[in-house]
């Protein structure tokens, strides 16, 4: 059978066991430093895809991409401007929204809120609100009956259910024959909703009729809020369809409101991914000490196989085979380890909050209250391919100075 030699002499001292257990020792470090390495690699990039997915369907999918407001006043011919902009190619859908910020106080409790005035039809193609109902429905938000929608941490904290009574307290001021006093409204809770995340806990809907009323229009809308193809699109598109339109108009974007957020996570992927690269790289070098141990363990074998007329160029392919196969091994098993734990971190960390009693993120600090994930193959053939090289190129040195072993001087004392 035929075997290539270089090939079959790497196996063979791979596999070996050697009287020196303290190269075996660090032979075993270097394949597991890598095997951690490319594992934690793997596994923190995709908790960090997890956050840039989530910021994306759950932030972005509540939040507009890019609003269309009137300038200093209600935009009056709404439906006109909202069809100008449905017709450009790169919008999804538009829908009207008015908003006011208040307080909502119910059984002794008070919390600040910002309320979104919305046509629930119009607003499910824009929000995916309508998809998260906890309790109740969508649909309930009725025009005249001052139903609101509440988010499920909103609502805990103000011991709210559906069919409950709350009050909003606007920071608008009704002079009266008792004096001033601040505009006060009661609404009845018809549904609750949870997108796991902060927004949960500081966001209520109404009819935008109702809205209307509260904040005195008479006509129109304050602003239109648009959903375009391609997020990244919105803070150009919105204004190139703005210019378009008759009149003045405001326009604000994603980027205003949770860009920030969005440039710190990708700026934390990629300085998280060079650092854990960086614990890639110093198991790869320990490759390079553990074939440098071997080449001064094996000099005599070299010696001798040299004298039978293998060739410098073969005994170098011998001791990289050697290191190839200790980086292949790592890798391989860092990739593996890395892939189920990325597609598992999930549900193992919620389990784990569950035994302990404990949440390691809450949407009170966070932006959303459970660890995601998403695992990129991309990201996984990246790592384990540049794990594979510098595997490969810290074999270079230790093999090319075998190759230089002379077998007098290596058998002088033997």
């Amino acid at each position: 059978m035929f075997r290539p030699f270089s090939i079959y002499v790497g196996l063979r001292y791979t596999a070996a066991k050697r009287s020196n257990h303290f190269i075996s020792f660090i032979s075993l470090v270097s394949m597991l430093g890598l095997t951690l390495g490319v594992a934690a690699l793997i596994l923190v990039l995709s908790v960090m895809n997890g956050f840039d997915r989530e910021l994306k369907d759950r932030i972005l999918g509540m939040v507009p991409h890019a609003t269309i407001t009137g300038y200093e006043k209600p935009i009056a011919d709404w439906k006109q401007v909202a069809t100008i902009v449905g017709q450009d190619p790169r919008v999804i859908a538009t829908a009207p929204f008015i908003n006011a910020q208040g307080m909502l106080t119910s059984s002794g409790q008070v919390r600040g809120v910002m309320v979104q005035g919305v046509d629930p039809i119009a607003e499910r193609k824009v929000s995916i609100v309508s998809q998260h109902m906890l309790n109740g429905e969508w649909d309930s938000l009725k025009s005249g009956e001052f139903g609101v929608v509440l988010g499920d941490l909103l609502a805990r904290y103000l011991g709210a259910r559906v069919g409950d009574k709350v009050t909003l307290v606007l920071p608008e001021a009704s002079i009266s024959v008792a004096g001033v006093t601040p505009r006060l409204k009661r609404f009845t809770v018809v549904g609750i909703f949870s997108v796991g995340a902060e927004l949960d806990s500081s966001l209520a809907y109404i009819h935008i009729d109702d809205a209307a009323r509260l904040k005195r229009i008479s006509a129109g809308v304050e602003g239109v809020r648009v959903t375009f193809q391609d997020l990244f699109e919105a803070p150009v598109a919105a204004r190139e369809i703005a210019a378009t339109l008759e009149g003045y108009f405001l326009v604000s974007d994603w980027t205003r409101t949770h860009g920030n957020l969005f440039q710190a996570i990708q700026m934390e992927k990629k300085m998280i991914g060079l650092l854990l690269f960086l614990i890639v790289f110093v198991a790869a070098f320990n490759i390079v000490s553990t074939l440098v141990m071997v080449v001064t363990d094996k000099k005599s074998d070299i010696a001798i196989l040299r004298t039978l007329g293998a060739t410098p160029g073969m005994i170098m392919r011998i001791f990289m085979v050697q290191g190839i196969v200790i980086g292949f091994l790592g890798t391989f098993i860092g990739s593996a380890l890395g892939v189920i734990l990325a597609l598992s971190v999930t549900d193992l960390v919620a389990w784990v909050e569950q035994a302990l009693g404990v949440q390691f993120l809450s949407s009170d600090v966070y932006f959303i209250s459970y660890l995601p994930s998403q695992l990129n193959w991309e990201d996984v053939g990246l790592i384990a391919s540049s794990a594979m090289a510098i595997s490969f190129l810290a074999t270079l040195y230790p093999a090319w100075r075998a190759s230089k072993t002379q077998p007098a001087e290596a058998l002088r004392y033997e």
